[in-house]
């Protein structure tokens, strides 16, 4: 899908803890100083529709939810804010940014759950009507780490998977960067979050 020249879609990757949040919030402060129109979304949510799908999908009441209904409602999520969001800001030549998009089901479903990638793949073409980020951030630490930075004292039915699960998720994550390294950039986590920031600015000047 082509959108016009002065708007551009960049998403945010990564396992929990890695930071791609923090520079979310930096990179749209820039944007808004640069008076660049602009505007964040975060997956699953950011549309009424998307954020109650949300609601169900991170409940820990829905222990029992296969992953094929996990996958099919993230999917849906990203549907719904696809065609109520981004699309039309898109077309009116906003920036978009993103906090997780497509590869999210990838890496988590595919990955972490153990779907096949090939059908995840497709589905994510039907659910973004073919849309796909102009430049993806993935910022990249150990399971370790993230467990570590993460000061939380309930999570939620995702973050309940465990450092197995996100280990998987991770790896999905590296085998993306392999597949499209022109689209999907590798950002080290552990550098500071300045440096960090000069890296992702410096890549979306360019």
């Amino acid at each position: 899908m082509s959108t016009s020249i002065k708007s551009f879609f960049i998403s945010f990757e990564g396992i929990d803890g890695c930071g791609k949040s923090t520079q979310v919030k930096l990179l749209m402060k820039k944007l808004y100083d640069q008076k660049i129109k602009a505007i964040l979304v975060r997956e699953p949510g950011s549309s009424k529709i998307a954020e109650d799908i949300r609601s169900i999908l991170l409940d820990n009441k829905n222990i029992d939810m296969s992953s094929q209904t996990e996958a099919l409602l993230m999917t849906a999520s990203r549907a719904q804010l696809t065609r109520e969001v981004i699309i039309p800001k898109l077309e009116d030549g906003y920036v978009i940014v993103a906090d997780r998009f497509q590869d999210s089901t990838i890496a988590y479903q595919g990955g972490g759950r153990g779907l096949d990638v090939s059908f995840l793949s497709n589905l994510n073409l039907f659910a973004t009507e073919k849309l796909v980020p102009d430049l993806t951030f993935y910022l990249d630490i150990t399971v370790e780490e993230g467990y570590r930075r993460v000061n939380k004292k309930i999570f939620d039915r995702i973050e309940n998977a465990g450092k197995h699960f996100q280990s998987r998720v991770r790896s999905e994550y590296l085998k993306l960067v392999e597949k499209e390294p022109n689209r999907v950039i590798l950002v080290d986590g552990n550098d500071s979050v300045e440096k960090i920031h000069s890296i992702i600015w410096n890549k979306i000047s360019n």
